[in-house]
């Protein structure tokens, strides 16, 4: 019984911070959405690569390796970013959308930082042991209560226990609330430091938490400010208005070269997540502004209209050739719509451009496994290896590494990263099936071998 109630207590408490640390990282190419039960996450290496640009300033000042932080990008329409299951920031697609301006982005993931820099979520879990621990002692209070009102006459006790045990609760909750709303402050007042120490403007946060209150003015009518994670809006805004008026960089304004990114991350957003109706309502063909041009030119490929894309993406590539992400729509374009051999020039010139994308070389691997030929496995390897450096562990580049170790007869290695695929996906029958299989064929001792082993190892582990 207590132990139910503790976890309820603690989805109640937990859920909004801890759950995107059951997300798991999904591999997959270019700009690509991973459906599911979870919130469906983005990978697009052109977004992740500007929030990574925007993040770079605040990292140094913070004293965070950039290598160490995970970014990930979930499609949702609100505005929000969050950290969680450690060194992870999670960024909705909605904050990139309705902000007018990167600053705006920048003291978000300013005040992200400040959260990983001061071990927040690793603290929070110490909180909720803590949280934990009062919900139990008040569990406790309500049953020996209880009990006393029964042995002096009082009736059965259940209504003392469940006002008592409803109490615990509550106030198990509203401690950890508490603590949570600190942590929020504390990272407010962290991101202004560091936007301060990296020669940036507080403007953007403070213009964002107007909006932000603005907003929510009619739904926070009647929220009890005790039972809510963040500071109420205006009391940020309060807090935060005359240190960022004070800063000495408070009128300084974005790059120009951001400004043009951060439109074209909206408008490559808006080409990819909305309605071909609804892109050329926002980005008419009157409009023949760049960031303009590639929403249409997105709009056009989805729609499967390559006589209307292709010579558009080429337009684009005509005017900034040094683009990657140029490049990289045109090989997606071709590769997705069945013309994967003329998929690999535009694909392998990103990849020229971007050397560090993992994403644009799994992109190309898939284009070169297209041939079915050793050659192109041989050549899809290389790449992947190149990936894999960037990219880290992923549940699809280890199926195109074992589609192109099985073109090349190793079978062995083919077994291998199926069962590392299945591993990340979660799927644990399939992993042990091919590891299985792969401890078999490899020589015994050898490093295909020892992986294979360790697989098992670590499936009946977790089975125990």
């Amino acid at each position: 019984m207590i132990n139910k109630l503790m976890q309820k207590t603690l989805r109640k408490i937990g859920t909004l911070v801890l759950s995107a640390a059951l997300l798991a990282q999904a591999g997959l190419p270019a700009f690509a959405q991973q459906r599911g039960n979870n919130p469906r996450l983005i990978r697009d290496a052109e977004i992740e690569e500007l929030m990574r640009r925007y993040l770079k300033p605040i990292f140094k000042v913070a004293g965070i390796p950039p290598k160490t932080v995970n970014i990930y990008l979930i499609d949702d329409s609100r505005i929000n970013a969050f950290v969680a299951g450690g060194q992870r920031i999670f960024i909705h697609t909605g904050l990139i959308e309705q902000t007018a301006t990167p600053n705006e982005i920048i003291g978000v993931l300013a005040h992200e930082t400040a959260h990983v820099a001061g071990g927040h979520l690793a603290r929070l879990g110490v909180q909720i042991d803590r949280a934990s621990t009062q919900a139990i002692i008040g569990t406790l209070l309500g049953a020996a209560a209880a009990i006393g009102a029964a042995k002096g006459g009082a009736g059965t006790g259940r209504g003392t226990t469940g006002a008592l045990v409803l109490s615990g609760q509550e106030f198990a909750k509203r401690n950890l609330l508490t603590y949570v709303r600190a942590q929020e402050a504390a990272a407010d007042e962290g991101a202004l430091r560091y936007l301060d120490a990296s020669g940036q403007s507080g403007r953007g946060m403070l213009e964002l938490f107007q909006k932000l209150y603005s907003q929510s003015i009619a739904s926070l009518q009647f929220v009890d400010p005790y039972a809510v994670t963040h500071p109420f809006p205006l009391q940020r805004i309060r807090v935060l208005e005359n240190r960022v008026r004070a800063s000495r960089h408070f009128n300084k304004t974005d790059k120009d070269y951001l400004v043009f990114r951060h439109n074209m991350a909206k408008a490559k957003l808006a080409g990819f997540t909305r309605t071909a109706q609804s892109v050329h309502s926002a980005y008419p063909a009157s409009n023949t502004s760049i960031p303009a041009q590639y929403a249409r030119a997105i709009a056009a490929y989805r729609l499967g209209d390559l006589p209307t894309a292709i010579p558009a993406i080429d337009r684009l590539i005509a005017r900034i050739p040094k683009n990657p992400y140029f490049w990289e729509l045109k090989g997606q374009a071709l590769l997705e719509k069945g013309n994967p051999a003329d998929a690999i020039a535009p694909l392998q010139q990103a990849l020229k451009l971007y050397p560090n994308s993992g994403l644009i070389g799994i992109l190309l691997a898939q284009a070169l496994l297209a041939a079915d030929t050793k050659q192109a496995a041989r050549s899809a390897l290389s790449v992947l290896s190149k990936a894999q450096r960037f990219e880290g562990e992923s549940g699809t580049l280890h199926l195109l590494k074992a589609r192109s170790y099985g073109i090349l007869g190793d079978y062995a290695r083919a077994e291998l990263s199926t069962a590392e695929s299945a591993m990340l996906r979660g799927d644990k029958k399939l992993a042990k099936i091919k590891a299985e299989g792969a401890k078999r064929r490899a020589k015994s001792g050898s490093t295909v071998w020892i992986r294979a082993s360790d697989i098992l190892n670590a499936l009946e582990k977790k089975k125990s």
